[in-house]
């Protein structure tokens, strides 16, 4: 396999270092907010899912919120 480098000029440094910063700080952020909104779908999933009429919504948002949770950790 070759790698490419990517070589960048001296005075474009900083901006390319910043760009980095911002883009590391939205990923681990949209992780978060998907593991948080997971975990709240579960919660609400559960709770609709203690009546038998709300076990058709209940279930499907549980499993969603699972899902999700499970996609914001890996």
């Amino acid at each position: 396999m070759t790698h490419s480098l990517k070589h960048t000029h001296w005075l474009l440094w900083p901006l390319v270092a910043l760009w980095k910063l911002l883009t590391s700080i939205l990923l681990i952020t949209g992780r978060l907010v998907a593991v948080a909104l997971g975990g709240v779908f579960m919660l609400i999933g559960l709770i609709v899912s203690l009546t038998i009429i709300g076990a058709v919504i209940g279930v499907p948002l549980f499993l969603l919120g699972l899902l999700l949770a499970l996609r914001g950790i890996f």
